[in-house]
């Protein structure tokens, strides 16, 4: 069972949208910049169908 201080900590982390927002986006960034460097394609959905996009094709933010 979880104790009320981890549920209370769980439930403050969640309020915060944007950095949940920002965790996330920093996420998907730091996959796409890897599978760039990498030379691997991702897979995307787009109007209703399964995409591979290249590496070279791939927008990615380098943010180092």
């Amino acid at each position: 069972m979880v104790d009320k201080e981890v549920k209370d900590k769980i439930s403050e982390i969640f309020e915060n949208k944007e950095k949940i927002t920002k965790a996330l986006s920093d996420a998907v960034n730091e996959a796409l910049l890897q599978h760039k460097k990498a030379s691997n394609p991702v897979v995307s959905w787009e109007d209703g169908k399964i995409v591979s996009i290249q590496p070279e094709d791939i927008v990615v933010e380098d943010k180092k």
